[in-house]
């Protein structure tokens, strides 16, 4: 019984809550009617002031519905663009290497023989170089014995004297004689230029010549000087 009386109680101000939010829910709409109708007179007293206002407002607003807009069908089709076509690109013209200039080629003149120098009727030459005793090296300007000589590069034999050769001497006597007529011929040589005459044809043992200088012949003079003979004169006249 207590439990029941306590469950009582408790319920009884339950409801008078729910009695007061229905009486506040009632209350709104009475609320919002009364303030749209203050509204109302207010916007009538003030007329002239809002309708500049509102005419601003509203005039984009007509323009925009002013102006018709056209009508997109769906079954249209979309419009075609066309592209336009790609421009080919046209290569650059590379510049060619410009050939080379010609080179003029020079004219080839012939070449003329030049002439030996002139020989007299004798066939007479003249030397003017400088001599020594030949070695195991190149002949060219050199003495070989007390009648043979070489002459830039030829064999010379003096042709009017005979005199005797280191090599194939007999005695002592022949030996000495021959290296006198050697060195003497030598120092003829370089004593100055002298006179070549050929006395003959050129053989493998020499070409024969008469050397002379002033008008006196080498050989007459080794001859004079006990140094050479004639020519086929007998032999053995310096051995004893």
């Amino acid at each position: 019984m207590a439990k029941t009386a306590t469950r009582g109680r408790r319920k009884a101000p339950a409801r008078g809550k729910s009695k007061a939010r229905s009486s506040g829910g009632g209350l709104l709409p009475w609320a919002v009617i009364g303030i749209a109708a203050i509204g109302g007179i207010v916007a009538h007293d003030h007329w002239k002031s809002i309708q500049p206002m509102l005419a601003r407002q509203s005039a984009p607003i007509t323009r925009d519905t002013a102006e018709p807009r056209p009508v997109v069908r769906k079954d249209a089709p979309p419009k075609q663009v066309a592209l336009a076509a790609p421009t080919p690109k046209v290569p650059a013209q590379q510049s060619l290497p410009l050939p080379p200039a010609a080179i003029p080629t020079p004219m080839i003149q012939p070449i003329k023989a030049v002439p030996p120098p002139p020989a007299s009727a004798a066939g007479s030459q003249t030397g003017t170089v400088a001599f020594g005793y030949c070695g195991q090296g190149a002949h060219i300007n050199c003495v070989g014995d007390g009648g043979v000589f070489w002459y830039k590069g030829e064999k010379i034999v003096i042709a009017d004297m005979a005199s005797p050769v280191v090599d194939q001497a007999r005695c002592d006597g022949e030996r000495r004689v021959a290296f006198a007529a050697k060195s003497r011929l030598l120092a003829l040589l370089n004593a100055g230029p002298f006179t070549m005459n050929a006395a003959g044809k050129a053989e493998p043992s020499g070409a024969p010549r008469v050397v002379s200088r002033d008008g006196r012949s080498f050989g007459a003079q080794m001859i004079n000087e006990g140094l050479a003979r004639k020519p086929g004169a007998a032999g053995g006249a310096w051995c004893a």
